[in-house]
């Protein structure tokens, strides 16, 4: 978990990095999520966007599927949201998709938030074996 924890950190400070730049809330998230890839990638961390995530139940693959709006050096999912009325199930759909991806760690980012910092949630996967392929 020490490089998630690492990689969360340059997270958070590429987040609060775009916010600020952008001049805070009020954009799109589509912007916000751009705008962080190029802080990442400036940084030297490997990011992917819009990563199709499939779903299995009892061991078959659903037509159904899940899309990571960022996974940052294979190791962290971020969900980038823009909204004023924040609510829980951002965090229970990361979970979903942490345990999807079998990985350990994400973020939701909210930049809609007059200081991001405010506005980042921490999502740990305690239950890796919780859906089987």
């Amino acid at each position: 978990m020490k490089k998630e924890n690492e990689i969360s950190m340059h997270i958070v400070d590429c987040a609060i990095e775009v916010h600020r730049t952008l001049g805070g809330p009020g954009l799109l998230e589509n912007v916000y999520e751009e705008a962080l890839i190029w802080e990442l990638k400036q940084r030297n961390i490997p990011v992917k966007n819009q990563i199709n995530l499939p779903v299995y139940y009892k061991r078959n693959k659903l037509n159904g599927q899940y899309r990571l709006d960022l996974l940052v050096d294979e190791c962290v999912i971020v969900e980038c949201k823009a909204t004023t009325q924040y609510n829980t199930i951002y965090e229970s759909q990361l979970l979903t998709y942490l345990r999807l991806s079998e990985l350990n760690l994400g973020l939701v980012i909210n930049f809609g938030e007059s200081l991001v910092k405010n506005g980042i949630r921490r999502v740990i996967n305690s239950n890796k074996n919780f859906y089987k392929k």
